[in-house]
């Protein structure tokens, strides 16, 4: 097949570099396009990060020599791109990607801005993919033509959200506590302060318990009507906290069920889970979604998180509570599953169902 051509909005930054290195040899999707800050607005892409290209592999040669546009030159994007990755942050998110899908092109995005939107799907592919449903109903709210924004889940919920949702499909979630231990990557660049991570764990991130405990049920919901109905049957208690680790975003999680499973039924739900990959056959995804670690030590995220493309999410210690049924603990990498290889994977499958062509 002919390869998408693709834009990267705020490609300068740490995720915006994240999609660069995933789509260097994606057999489906080619950066032709990247917009930037007036900073770097004008120059060539190698000069505008000199210095400043935070990756561990070198920067791809086609994407050197690309012109870094503007954010406000949408015509130009229009002519070369089929669609755009929005690596934006929150704030200027809610005003560019509703002006980019409102001239006709759609925005797979990671930012939060458009996350609580009723008719703005929140996509994890392999829980809730009929959520796409509702883009023809948002192009219609909106009065967009062919424009559209799709969004991803804040990233920490990556490592616990697919296996509480294997579960809950036969067992229904109840209620559940988590807290989550999230690498520096997720601050960006420059983040948090070395004087302030090193030899320390900072016990609060903006926004983050709220995301936590919000997010899951929109998920999880049903699209009724024209809108998205969050899923109020279950309750979450989120504790978050960034820890000195550069990759990799880990997560204990207490859970309390409708009906208690056992713990083989637990182990072989999550063994047997395959989610879209083997029905869709896109290329990002995990081939097997979650993999469960046997050891008492296991998931760590210096061993662990770059399995299967860094796609896949990793479990283990799985016992039972004294106040909970059970207790267990998750692992995905951030800036790929939860940041830019969430949003490459949610694209293909819009491309796979027809909405982006």
């Amino acid at each position: 097949m002919k390869k998408m051509r693709v834009g990267i909005l705020a490609g300068t930054g740490m995720v915006g570099q994240k999609y660069i290195q995933l789509l260097e040899d994606h057999p489906w999707f080619e950066v032709v396009y990247i917009s930037a800050s007036e900073r770097s607005a004008g120059k060539k892409y190698s000069e505008a990060v000199k210095g400043r290209w935070h990756l561990s592999t070198d920067l791809p040669k086609n994407i050197a020599e690309i012109n870094v546009s503007k954010m406000n030159e949408i015509a130009k994007c229009k002519e070369c791109c089929d669609f755009v990755f929005s690596a934006l942050g929150s704030a200027p998110a809610k005003e560019w990607e509703e002006k980019y899908a409102e001239a006709g092109i759609p925005v797979v995005s990671n930012a939060s801005a458009h996350r609580h939107d009723k008719d703005v799907p929140m996509i994890v592919p392999e829980i809730n993919s009929d959520h796409l449903k509702i883009i023809p109903i948002q192009q219609r709210n909106r009065n967009w033509k062919d424009g559209f924004i799709a969004v991803k889940p804040n990233c920490s919920l990556q490592s616990y959200l697919t296996p509480l949702f294997a579960l809950h499909k036969k067992f229904k979630l109840k209620r559940a506590i988590i807290t989550t231990m999230q690498a520096v990557s997720g601050a960006g660049y420059p983040g948090v302060s070395s004087y302030d991570l090193i030899d320390n764990v900072v016990p609060f991130i903006p926004g983050e318990e709220e995301k936590s405990e919000f997010e899951p049920r929109k998920i999880l919901g049903d699209i009724v009507g024209n809108e998205i109905v969050n899923n109020n049957d279950f309750r979450i208690s989120a504790h978050c906290n960034r820890v000195p680790v550069i990759d990799g975003h880990l997560a204990t999680v207490s859970v309390d069920f409708e009906i208690k499973p056992s713990r083989e039924e637990i182990l072989k739900i999550w063994k047997e889970f395959k989610g879209i990959s083997q029905e869709y056959n896109l290329p990002s995804a995990p081939k097997q979604p979650i993999i469960y670690r046997e050891e008492s030590d296991r998931p760590q995220p210096k061993l662990d998180r770059d399995i299967d493309k860094g796609m896949a999410v990793t479990v283990g210690r799985l016992r039972e509570g004294n106040v909970f049924q059970y207790r267990f603990v998750g692992l995905s990498h951030n800036t790929v599953r939860g940041a830019a290889g969430g949003g490459i994977l949610n694209a293909e499958l819009l491309v796979k169902e027809g909405f982006i062509s």
